[in-house]
């Protein structure tokens, strides 16, 4: 999973590229029942786009009156930019650096819903006596990417007191982690630390963001400000139909979902599906918090804010940003599904 690849700064020049094009190419209005709505994701497809796969295997979309084709992303295809193009209605923003550098960009996309409560980044080790938490990372080598440079590492700054000359490059190659029992590494939560287990047959410490304070939410549905404002009904009934997917996913049978994945990505296995569930479920990512209450996809104002402050205050975004402009609860926090997740729970 290298959705790092598009955060931070290199989303940011990419939607300046392309703020152009929104003056001259029109939307494409959904007209409400029977629509036809194409979904891009953010990477391949795998159980991390579990609920949406759930939402179209089992009916949701069509039960809506949508007709929901899922695009999956994969290397060099950018989300914003289908969705500043008119290609796609809805597309996946990946963390909460997506939704505000559009707002730099004066792009006119917003989130409408977050899939994810936690960001699943993770900082990775090997098993050691001297690292038992990120503070103890402070001053030691760390692999990250260039796109994380400006993402949450700035975070690390400013709460740990990280500095750049700990940074080494990481290609997403994980042969100089394993063969260094001193190496640090950044990695997603359901994808490095299992393959690392799984080829290195060692388990890794692994240290969750957003355990440790780390207020970005992820996996947002965005699309375009014109689509809000002129059709907001179709919009609604995308956000509930895919927070239904979500909680029939994961606490249903999540096998109709799982066959389309495969089918649209043969090389996913039911063993990394079933392991990624399982962590997403133990670890809170798409249901803690918020979610209990408002239901699946919620967000707030007060941890938008909380991100936007922490990341101004570091230098990534600039002072005064309204930053509001990045999302809207209109669509969320209604406590949708929350009847079919007692349903299937008993709880």
């Amino acid at each position: 999973m290298n959705r790092n690849l598009i955060i931070g700064g290199l989303a940011a020049l990419v939607l300046v590229a392309i703020v152009a094009v929104l003056a001259i190419r029109p939307a494409d209005r959904g007209t409400g029942e029977g629509t036809r709505v194409v979904f891009a994701t953010d990477w391949k497809a795998q159980a991390e786009h579990g609920g949406f796969y759930q939402a179209l295997a089992k009916g949701y979309y069509k039960d809506a009156g949508l007709d929901v084709v899922i695009q999956q992303g994969g290397p060099g295809v950018n989300v914003p930019q289908l969705l500043a193009t008119d290609t796609v209605q809805f597309g996946m923003g990946s963390n909460s650096f997506i939704p505000l550098n559009a707002v730099v960009a004066n792009a006119n996309l917003r989130a409408v819903m977050a899939s994810f409560q936690k960001d699943p980044q993770v900082l990775i080790t090997h098993p050691r006596d001297d690292v038992k938490s990120i503070a103890d990372m402070k001053g030691k080598p760390i692999m990250v990417s260039d796109a994380t440079t400006s993402a949450f590492w700035q975070w690390l700054k400013v709460k740990y007191d990280f500095t750049d000359d700990q940074i080494r490059k990481y290609t997403f190659n994980l042969a100089p982690f394993i063969t260094d029992p001193k190496a640090i590494q950044e990695g997603y939560l359901s994808s490095e630390p299992y393959t690392i287990e799984r080829e290195a047959k060692f388990k890794p410490q692994v240290f969750l963001l957003s355990d440790y304070g780390y207020p970005g939410y992820a996996a947002f549905i965005m699309t375009r400000d014109d689509m809000i404002d002129e059709n907001p009904e179709l919009v609604q009934k995308f956000v509930d139909a895919s927070i239904r997917g979500w909680i029939d996913y994961l606490y249903g049978d999540p096998s109709p979902a799982n066959a389309l994945i495969k089918k649209d990505n043969p090389e996913m296995t039911d063993d990394l599906l079933t392991h990624a569930i399982a962590t997403m479920k133990e670890h809170g990512i798409v249901d803690s918090g918020d979610t209990e209450t408002l239901g699946i996809g919620a967000m707030t104002d007060k941890r938008w804010q909380e991100f936007y402050d922490t990341m101004s205050e570091a230098g990534v975004f600039p002072k005064g940003l309204n930053y509001h402009k990045a999302y809207t609860l209109e669509f969320v926090n209604r406590g949708v599904g929350l009847d079919l997740k007692k349903e299937l729970t008993g709880k």
